[in-house]
């Protein structure tokens, strides 16, 4: 046996993409960047779709660049945002471009839709969190509109599953992305035929179910020839990304709850066994699979979408901050000003998150940020305190006392949100690895191929790999008093 072995992932986000070398040796991960790309939304005759295509060309740049650089890869492996997907035709053929979870035409179709199963029965079959952009609610949005894609497809494919059907020309159904299309069954792992019943959909236009970890085939024989690599073994990973970022959360007990940091924030404990109670529904909590079985207990928060969208509109004024001076802006504005519910409908895609910001405040009877910087901070305290509301929920839920939080992903490198939200939790917070996606995603890898065999020893490399931040809480009597005013910003 070699080694050291290379891993090339795949990360494909909402907002962007990145291609990943991981080099494995001696029991430590190190990480190295070949390629970034934009992901951005196409609008076309008012609809909204991802450009795969582009994606796909981007995919092989960065194989390309491996190749280039001399760099002998050993496995492969692809991880992407949740719930949408593609059509495909009967002879193989992509049948359109994969609609946009932010595409309105989901807009009120869960209550349609519970007119034919009603609200809990498709929770309980479930244990997903009702959002309107589920799958489910996509397929039935699109059947309503009377998709011709829909109406010729022979198979369904979610998006890290697609982009390996381009690579090896294998069709399959990854556990843990399937997990989130409220399709599946979290006790019996299987598309839930009832819940396609009202589209006239048969479950067997989802192919196969796989684990993470599978090995599903090499690269075909055009891309070896486009790229100059050799038969790359394609293997699914947590094909979810925050899936993926869980992989890696370097906890050594049970005792935490994580909170995955990006575009949205994903905070959720890791249990042996679904959550589905009267208590959860309420709450609308969702189950999501993980690997080695394990079942991922979460609620998705609205995350850095809306500094993102503010930073869009200060571009066009001219004003492109760097995250270092959005942080110093941040610190010289007093807290708990103005308050915000991150997951209103109002932030989902407005045309001006600063204007939606605004009507907000004034909605709910507060002082408006006026400036850049108060704007920001109102997003920071409020996102701190939006991550308690839902860590308290977690608590009454959990069977185990939780006792730290770890921040994974992007947003483990923002030093003032973390101490904000250990002041909030009053927890520590243990913040990294901000590349959580990608070394889920290798390590998934190194387990598809033999080279570690459990969850446990995958969490104990990744200890080894990176430089952990412990934040603990600060002036947590001001936080509470904070917290009351929140939840009576909340009922309003």
């Amino acid at each position: 046996m070699k080694n050291s072995y290379n891993f090339f992932a795949v990360d494909l986000g909402a907002t962007s993409g990145r291609t990943i070398l991981g080099a494995l040796q001696n029991n430590t991960l190190e990480l190295k960047q070949f390629t970034r790309f934009q992901n951005k939304i196409l609008c076309i005759h008012d609809k909204y779709y991802w450009n795969i295509y582009s994606l796909f060309e981007e995919i092989k740049k960065g194989l390309l660049t491996a190749s280039q650089q001399g760099v002998h890869i050993d496995a492969m492996g692809i991880d992407t945002w949740g719930v949408d997907f593609v059509y495909l035709a009967k002879d193989g053929s992509l049948l359109n471009l994969p609609r946009s979870y932010r595409d309105p035409y989901t807009n009120g179709i869960p209550k349609e839709y519970f007119s034919h199963i009603p609200r809990k029965r498709v929770y309980d079959l479930t244990g997903i969190q009702i959002m309107n952009f589920n799958s489910l609610f996509q397929l039935y949005a699109a059947r309503k509109e009377s998709s011709s894609a829909l109406e010729y497809a022979d198979s369904i494919l979610f998006i890290p599953d697609a982009f390996i059907y381009l690579l090896t020309a294998k069709k399959i159904c990854e556990y843990t992305i399937a997990s989130t299309s409220q399709l599946l069954n979290p006790y019996t792992k299987q598309i839930e035929s009832e819940l396609l019943s009202p589209m006239n959909i048969e479950p067997t236009i989802i192919p196969q179910m796989i684990m993470p970890g599978t090995v599903v085939g090499n690269l075909v024989k055009n891309i070896q020839r486009e790229c100059n690599v050799p038969e790359i073994p394609v293997i699914a990973v947590a094909g979810h990304d925050t899936a993926s970022a869980v992989v890696a959360v370097p906890a050594e007990d049970e005792n935490f709850a994580y909170l995955s940091s990006g575009t949205w924030s994903l905070m959720g404990i890791e249990t042996k066994n679904p959550i589905i109670t009267e208590e959860s529904y309420r709450l609308n909590f969702t189950n999501e699979g993980g690997v080695e079985s394990t079942n991922r207990f979460l609620k998705n928060i609205t995350g850095m979408w809306l500094l993102e969208k503010c930073r869009e509109e200060w571009k066009l004024e001219g004003k492109n901050y760097t995250y270092v001076e959005i942080v110093q802006m941040a610190e010289n504005v007093d807290s708990f000003q103005f308050l915000i519910d991150p997951d209103d409908s109002i932030f989902s895609n407005p045309e001006s998150m600063t204007q939606a910001i605004t009507v907000y405040c004034n909605n709910s009877g507060q002082k408006v940020p006026i400036t850049h910087a108060e704007l920001i901070r109102c997003i920071f305290d409020s996102l701190a305190l939006k991550y308690k509301y839902v860590l308290n929920s977690l608590q009454k839920l959990s069977s185990f006392q939780i006792n730290r939080l770890h921040v994974i992903g992007g947003g483990s490198q923002n030093k003032l949100l973390n101490q904000l939200t250990a002041n909030a939790i009053g927890l520590p917070v243990i913040a990294g690895p901000a590349e959580a996606t990608a070394m889920g995603n290798i390590m998934m890898q190194a387990k598809g191929l033999g080279l570690v065999s459990s969850l446990t020893e995958i969490r104990s490399i990744i200890r080894n790999s990176v430089n952990l931040e412990i934040f603990y809480p600060q002036n947590t009597e001001l936080w509470e008093k904070a917290y009351k005013k929140y939840l009576h910003i909340l009922e309003k």
